[in-house]
């Protein structure tokens, strides 16, 4: 596929997670006939960083990000993981630090934990001169907060899958961040249709968070990358603006912030 057929991307998909390992191959072929012409697979823990850099390095339109999903927080951030991650970071297809973030809805989840490694991931994606992608679950308040304080000139990402209103939007922009618009904006209830309407279209991604969160159509279904045409689809609908140059944006707004060629 040449870039110019490039139609969409997919900044979060996790194809390197067991759910597709059945038919990796095959979804791979879907994405690729659907015009998702870009991928990032991100990493949760070592092991699947490593998964992640291993499926990019066999596709050219494939990319990896590392990182530490706060829900596999369980310890204290120890000196020799970060090490791990931090080579780990420094593979040719990676091109983020994520997914890290906080995330409060478990109630056995220790939040000072969390807060530590998230201060440790984004510290380490500010020193590779990388952008970080960012997982927020019921943890806006301190979210912002470690964000405020942690800023720097090069700090820049994406909020995946993002959930909050239109104000938290504005803030997390404010702060240097992209919002990354999954298959919830075809959701009756979301709060997204707000957020996408009201944002400048260079603030916005377009993800599938595959094998999550599959959008209507598809809903009830295991999600793919294939999908987030649909997800173009309703941002083009709910901005009423003309389809093609709001996935072209899309395209242009993933490669500019992951530098990718």
């Amino acid at each position: 596929m040449s870039q110019e057929m490039i139609t969409y991307t997919d900044i979060h998909c996790h194809l390197s997670f067991p759910e597709f390992d059945s038919d990796r191959d095959a979804a791979i072929e879907r994405l690729r006939d659907a015009g998702v012409g870009i991928v990032i697979d991100p990493g949760t823990d070592v092991a699947s960083s490593r998964r992640s850099i291993q499926l990019a390095d066999g596709y050219d339109f494939i990319y990896a990000n590392v990182g530490l999903h706060p829900n596999e927080v369980t310890t204290p951030f120890s000196r020799e993981l970060f090490d791990e991650l931090s080579m780990l970071a420094r593979s040719e297809k990676v091109v983020g630090i994520g997914e890290i973030g906080l995330d409060y809805h478990w109630p056995e989840q220790d939040h000072s934990l969390q807060a530590d490694a998230f201060r440790e991931m984004l510290r380490m994606a500010q020193s590779l001169d990388l952008p970080v992608v960012i997982h927020c679950r019921d943890a806006w308040p301190d979210m912002l907060r470690i964000l405020s304080e942690e800023r720097s000139s090069n700090l820049r990402g994406a909020m995946h899958c993002f959930s909050g209103d239109l104000e938290i939007a504005r803030q997390c922009i404010g702060l240097g961040l992209k919002i990354s618009i999954p298959g919830t904006v075809t959701y009756k209830k979301s709060l997204l249709p707000e957020v996408v309407a009201a944002l400048d279209l260079d603030d916005l991604l377009s993800e599938t968070d595959a094998p999550y969160l599959a959008p209507v159509p598809m809903r009830g279904r295991r999600n793919e990358p294939a999908y987030v045409a649909h997800t173009v689809r309703a941002i083009a609908d709910l901005r009423r603006e003309p389809f093609e140059e709001v996935a072209k944006s899309l395209v242009d707004n993933a490669r500019g912030l992951f530098r990718l060629p």
